[in-house]
């Protein structure tokens, strides 16, 4: 298990924990992000990472893409 920041451009990865908050837990399930879904990194840049989750293209900030595990 490791971050979403460390997962390869263009590998589909399962998610297996949403760590943090409960407003960020649920802010992320709000967007696709839920345990057992498949989220594929599209690029990254300084840490903040574009990600596709049920066929739609999600940007995300360092802090929010070190709480999603791979």
């Amino acid at each position: 298990m490791m971050p979403l920041l460390m997962a390869n451009a263009g590998e589909e990865n399962i998610i297996k924990k949403i760590g943090g908050l409960p407003e960020m837990k649920k802010h992320l399930s709000d967007l696709g992000f839920v345990v057992g879904g498949t989220v594929t990194v599209v690029t990254s840049m300084a840490g903040n990472v574009i990600v596709n989750v049920k066929d739609t293209r999600v940007a995300l900030a360092k802090e929010m893409a070190q709480k999603i595990y791979v």
